[in-house]
């Protein structure tokens, strides 16, 4: 079985019912958290998180969507933190992360015992998402896009870029808080150790390649529809990471519906992650099962 238990990682409590996990890829072993239902299984769904991000990000909606039926899955992708980080920028293109992707969902099929499975991607996890489904529509169900958009642009985070080519290896929450850098565990609040944990432990390949990912403007939006998959649009009223007339125009041109969810900016899966599960579950629900 290419599926061992795991280990919480970082200070950031797990809900209960959050179960922490070890994946054998090619790449090596990624990190996942995995929620499943008390009850019959209504389908299964793997969560693929954004840029600076990783599984943790969907530790609130994973246990809502297990309550509404759903065998619930979200993975660190290579590089972030947990997850193996080969060296060198090359190991991060947007076929390497999507082929992982690929990879992981036909393991939770088989672990699973289902032909295929609901895809989310979480902003950068979304254009991730996109090339997956793609690469093997055959392996998802469905295909959500979460305040994520169809292409990137040229120079985008190109401040971001010479601030880590330039750091010598320093993590991106040291660059950011320079001021608390070596100030103990005990003195930060938890959201800020856990943030300082995940930032020690993602690979600066991951982050550049990830902005190269970012800033490609190649548009994907035909082949997406031209995989037959049906697609969500999901976005925060106030997402200010993506344009939202981008994802408004992602949704029209695929004939997909966009789902705005009131009181959240670019992550409502940690903001409002009740009427994030409910925007899947309505989703999900209405696709028969293959």
């Amino acid at each position: 079985m290419r599926m061992h238990p795991g280990e919480p990682f970082g200070a950031m409590p797990l809900p209960d019912g959050v179960e922490p996990l070890v994946l054998d890829a090619a790449v090596g072993p990624l990190t996942a958290l995995r929620a499943r239902p008390a009850g019959p299984v209504r389908g299964v769904a793997l969560l693929v998180p954004g840029f600076t991000g990783s599984k943790e990000d969907f530790r609130l909606v994973l246990p809502l969507l297990a309550d509404d039926g759903w065998d619930t899955w979200a993975f660190s992708q290579r590089g972030q933190a947990g997850s193996a980080a080969p060296a060198g920028v090359e190991a991060y293109r947007a076929r390497d992360f999507a082929a992982d992707a690929v990879e992981v969902a036909r393991l939770v099929a088989e672990v699973t015992g289902v032909r295929s499975v609901h895809l989310l991607g979480h902003s950068f996890g979304g254009t991730v998402a996109q090339a997956a489904a793609v690469l093997d529509p055959s392996a998802f169900t469905s295909l959500t896009l979460l305040c994520s958009g169809p292409h990137g642009w040229p120079g985008r985070e190109d401040v971001l870029r010479a601030r880590l080519l330039a750091a010598d290896g320093v993590d991106l929450w040291r660059l950011d808080n320079p001021d608390r850098a070596d100030l103990p565990d005990g003195a930060l609040d938890l959201p800020d150790l856990f943030a300082r944990q995940r930032c020690q432990t993602t690979s600066t390949d991951h982050l550049l390649g990830a902005l190269d990912v970012l800033a490609d403007p190649t548009d994907t939006t035909d082949a997406v529809g031209a995989t037959g998959l049906p697609v969500l649009v999901v976005h925060g009223e106030d997402d200010d990471a993506w344009p939202q007339d981008w994802q408004r125009r992602t949704a029209a041109r695929l004939g997909a519906p966009l789902v705005v969810v009131p009181g959240a900016g670019h992550l409502p899966n940690e903001e409002q992650p009740a009427a994030t599960a409910d925007a899947l579950d309505a989703f999900w629900a209405s696709i028969p099962n293959p």
